[in-house]
């Protein structure tokens, strides 16, 4: 088997897609070990999650610097210091700067609970049942400065039922990203899927 990539996965919170990621990691074959978690917030309850499972974690809190570069630099330096093969956003809530993205060009991606380009930013459940929306879902998409912009690398629909609330659709929304982000990176670590200048080419099995 090849070389498993080595997974950065940052958060800002409790991190239930890192949860995920974590356990599929376990897996013998699955390409990928999750090498570092990383927050901006030295609360997270992520942070003593990752902990418990074993993986190194750090903290860069951004409130201790006066400018995003600044902050984004802290960051560098921690990521730097690992071998760091691909950065999984996982309800990181700061945006990265397109200095930042350029430092890792094709190696950061996020998952985002809406089926871009519909619903990008905030409030995607809420703002899909307003519409009248008759799908929801989520998607693993490529980072780039732009915000929920990115290629897609893929998605996965649930239904919007009759007298859904935002937080029963986001509930099943979820279940989904926890499917859906481990099938990303495993079809990035198995060479199915490569990101190539900005762009998401998928290869034959």
């Amino acid at each position: 088997m090849a070389a498993k990539l080595n997974l950065a996965v940052l958060i800002s919170g409790r991190g239930s897609n890192m949860q995920a990621l974590i356990e599929a990691c376990k897996a013998d074959d699955f390409p990928a070990r999750v090498a570092l978690v990383l927050s901006n917030r030295p609360d997270a309850g992520g942070l003593q999650i990752a902990q418990d499972a074993g993986i190194q974690t750090a903290s860069v809190d951004h409130k201790a610097y006066d400018s995003k570069a600044a902050f984004e630099g802290a960051l560098q330096d921690v990521l730097s210091s690992h071998e760091i093969d691909l950065i999984c956003l996982a309800g990181f809530m700061r945006l990265l700067s397109a200095d930042f993205i350029g430092r890792w060009p094709d190696q950061i991606i996020n998952i985002h609970p809406s089926l871009l380009p519909a619903y990008k930013g905030l409030d995607t459940h809420a703002r899909a049942i307003a519409d009248g929306a008759v799908e929801a879902g989520c998607t693993v998409h490529v980072v780039i400065p732009e915000m929920d912009a990115g290629p897609v690398i893929l998605q996965k629909k649930v239904p919007v039922l009759a007298g859904d609330t935002p937080d029963a659709l986001a509930a099943r929304v979820l279940a989904q990203e926890h499917a859906a982000y481990p099938e990303a990176v495993r079809a990035i670590g198995d060479g199915r899927i490569r990101l190539v200048d900005g762009s998401v080419k998928i290869l034959e099995e």
